[in-house]
């Protein structure tokens, strides 16, 4: 019974942590990967053209 108690109160004294700041970072994590990639492929699209416009 005293065991019971003791859990009873150790539950009640630790808050559970916000959820809200994981979702923004995990936003800001895909926003970073998505303009990355779009950055990356801009510059193998720029790399392209310039290849072919420099080899006709």
């Amino acid at each position: 019974m005293t065991q019971e108690v003791n859990t009873a109160a150790t539950d009640t004294q630790t808050p559970a942590p916000p959820r809200g700041s994981d979702l923004l970072g995990e936003a800001h994590l895909a926003t970073a990967g998505v303009v990355m990639t779009a950055w990356i492929g801009g510059l193998i699209w720029g790399g392209v053209a310039l290849v072919i416009w420099l080899l006709p």
